[in-house]
């Protein structure tokens, strides 16, 4: 074979392998399956589709305060499972190119058996006020924390996979009372965090159709029964695409949204990662270097979603086994990875072990490996074949902020162009995928400078 045909094969091979991805959730525009989910849902929703609360009793309006009771039985179970794994051999390399290091699991699994303790993590969820409302057949868990200040801003917060409520705990308290974290009063925030269908403490979905377009519509449904008539919208990873439905679908009282994984690759650069390159002509540093990272992304890091897209069913092991589910949920990208191995040597890092393994064990004890898995799928029905990071079409103020280690740092100028309505743009120096989780301070702060321009 000549050198030339190889690599025409290779370009073949390449522009297949993107297109099977850009056909996952993970890469489907949003604004793409909106349009698709409207004319699927066409019989029903001429105008706006409408929710079952016109149709059911009045009770499954109501708002039911929740407590997290897990049995002693499951947390032993749990160590009994965790000591019980089979272990594979070890890599065959010296990095992570083979997937998640047998020594980083090790290390995990010692420490989630002999040491971790879930009770912690249960109190402090206890702690906050927690409730379930039924949407549309579904029971939809989340947390709300009014703050004291009576001007204060409601904010939606939604989290991704491999995400929960957990992510954003640490964020509640520098937003409901900004002075005691070196804020002001000014920019509270009254705190919304729902748990995403299938996910954590909410429903599981029985049927196929919870996708962020149904789970857009649901948030503002939340937001009426709250009684909020004025509020924003926030998210990254899944929140980000829930979050920007929302504002293409600009329910009443929705005035703007803040974005920690913007959607603002431009067609010609989303063309050419289609087709592995090379990357347009006249790119910026900061544009070259998103192109960088997103062409890594799309070579490297994508098997979690075209599995999850496609088959998810077929993941028994994760729901059956602790070590398994733990290793599926770290390997989300190779920043976020990497920074927890360096978490399980001990190293100090934006996270702690409690904090990744109190995300993991809520997967774990509410069994919602499989469940979350199936949003992707849902997801893929709608698909027409955009990139999940495609400019979607967004006409309500938007702010983004920027951190280092995403899966791409958006650049200002793709930012401008994708929201007409840019009112904040931050490039930060530190933070990734699970930015307020990793960097709360400084997540808060963004979100407090991000929205002042509209209270």
């Amino acid at each position: 074979m000549t050198l030339e045909k190889a690599q025409q094969n290779w370009r073949m091979f390449r522009a297949a392998t993107v297109l099977a991805i850009a056909c996952s959730p993970l890469f489907v525009a949003v604004s793409s399956y909106a349009q698709a989910a409207d004319k699927k849902e066409a019989t029903m929703a001429k105008t706006d589709t409408p929710h079952l609360d016109a149709v059911l009793p009045a009770a499954t309006a109501e708002i039911r305060p929740f407590h997290v009771n897990v049995p002693e039985e499951r947390l032993a179970d749990l160590r009994q499972r965790i000591a019980a794994t089979q272990w594979p051999d070890r890599e065959t390399v010296n990095d992570a190119t083979q997937g998640v290091q047998l020594t980083t699991m090790q290390k995990l699994a010692r420490y989630w058996a002999t040491d971790y303790n879930w009770r912690k993590i249960e109190a402090r969820l206890n702690a906050l006020p927690q409730f379930v409302t039924t949407i549309d057949g579904l029971d939809i868990h989340f947390i709300h924390v009014r703050s004291k200040n009576p001007n204060a801003l409601p904010i939606i917060i939604t989290h991704g996979w491999p995400g929960s409520i957990i992510e954003e705990l640490k964020i509640i308290g520098p937003l409901t009372d900004p002075v005691a974290y070196g804020g002001k009063a000014e920019d509270s925030f009254d705190v919304v965090i729902p748990s995403l269908p299938g996910y954590g403490f909410s429903g599981k979905p029985t049927g196929p159709g919870w996708n962020p377009v149904s789970i857009a519509r649901a948030w503002a449904t939340l937001m009426q029964r709250l009684h909020y008539t004025r509020y924003v919208a926030q998210g990254g990873d899944w929140g980000n695409a829930v979050s920007e439905v929302m504002a293409l679908q600009q329910p009443a009282g929705l005035i703007g949204i803040h974005t920690n994984m913007a959607a603002t690759v431009p067609a010609d650069v989303s063309r050419a990662l289609s087709v592995g390159g090379p990357p347009p002509a006249g790119l910026s540093a900061d544009e070259k270097h998103a192109w960088d990272q997103l062409d890594d992304f799309y070579r490297h890091g994508l098997a979690y979603a075209q599995e999850m897209s496609n088959r998810p069913q077929t993941l028994y092991g994760i729901a059956d086994s602790p070590v398994g589910l733990a290793a599926w949920m770290i390997d989300h990208d190779i920043r976020s990875y990497l920074m927890i191995a360096r978490v399980f040597e001990g190293k100090a890092e934006g996270l702690t072990r409690e904090d990744i393994l109190d995300n993991i064990t809520l997967y774990w004890l509410t069994n919602t490996a499989i469940s979350s898995a199936r949003l992707y799928w849902d997801t893929t029905q709608l698909s027409t074949g955009g990139g999940f990071f495609d400019v979607r079409g967004v006409k309500l103020p938007a702010a983004v902020s920027a951190f280092p280690d995403e899966i791409y740092q958006a650049p200002k100028s793709w930012a401008e162009k994708a929201y007409p309505k840019l009112i904040y743009y931050s490039r930060l120096p530190k933070g990734g995928h699970f930015a307020a989780w990793e960097q709360p301070q400084l997540f808060a702060e963004e979100l407090r400078a991000a929205f002042r321009s509209l209270r």
